[in-house]
């Protein structure tokens, strides 16, 4: 999968690495402000104690 993402994409490797780096920052993103928010909210934790 990685490697034909890495044919796909145009330009020299440095190219394609800044691209690739650009896409998983997004990715990230995209999880942090809006995927796990709505995770959390829908699974509540259960209370543990620990004694």
């Amino acid at each position: 999968m990685y490697a034909a993402l890495w044919r796909i994409l145009p330009g020299p490797w440095w190219v394609r690495l800044v691209i690739l780096l650009a896409l998983l920052a997004a990715v990230i993103y995209g999880l942090f402000f809006y995927v796990f928010p709505v995770v959390s909210s829908v699974l509540v934790p259960q209370e543990v104690t620990v004694e």
